[in-house]
């Protein structure tokens, strides 16, 4: 959490100065636009990118500071409260479903990915998947007793889910964007 918190929060923070950099000049380019398919500037303009009225990384500069400061408490012994995990676990539900929205919006509408745009949706992702195995391990998640065999081996092989998380979407984004990648070999 403490990691994935920074390296999200860092991400979110670099996409907000690009984006006042856009707004102050129209011809800027931003730092991640390095070819036509990984180009922030082409998916900072369309109407996705400001889903909520507003940049889309203001929602994670507020929200990776508490993912980063549920991870420090973890990390110094503090036992949260059943409340705070359910909260995070809402925000994390919240935020896996907008990277995937934001993932198919990126790859199948705008055609163009943004490279701080995919740390941020990675580190959702991790963060999504390790919550909600803490949540049902620690049962702030009620399970149903069939279903706890499940659970305990998820926990036990707990980099599977997000790893196949990954390369699914890996597999997707070459799907989609082969005819460019097999120029570039």
């Amino acid at each position: 959490l403490t990691v994935g918190g920074v390296l999200g929060g860092a991400a979110a923070f670099v996409l907000i100065v690009e984006k006042i950099a856009l707004l102050r000049d129209p011809g800027y380019t931003p730092s991640c636009s390095i070819n036509p398919i990984l180009s922030c500037g082409s998916v900072m303009s369309t109407p996705q990118a400001e889903v909520f009225g507003f940049a889309n990384p203001l929602i994670g500069v507020a929200c990776f500071p508490v993912v980063v400061a549920t991870g420090v408490a973890v990390l110094a012994g503090v036992r949260l409260p059943r409340w705070w995990w359910l909260g995070l676990q809402a925000g994390a539900v919240f935020g896996a479903g907008f990277v995937t929205w934001l993932f198919v919006q990126s790859v199948y509408r705008i055609g163009a990915l943004c490279p701080y745009c995919m740390i941020v949706w990675v580190v959702t992702i991790v963060v999504f998947c390790y919550t909600t195995l803490y949540t049902l391990d620690r049962g702030h998640l009620p399970t149903p007793a069939r279903w706890r065999p499940a659970v305990t081996a998820a926990v036990r092989v707990h980099s599977v889910i997000p790893t196949a998380w990954m390369l699914i979407l890996a597999v997707l984004i070459g799907e989609a964007f082969w005819s460019y990648w097999r120029t570039l070999l």
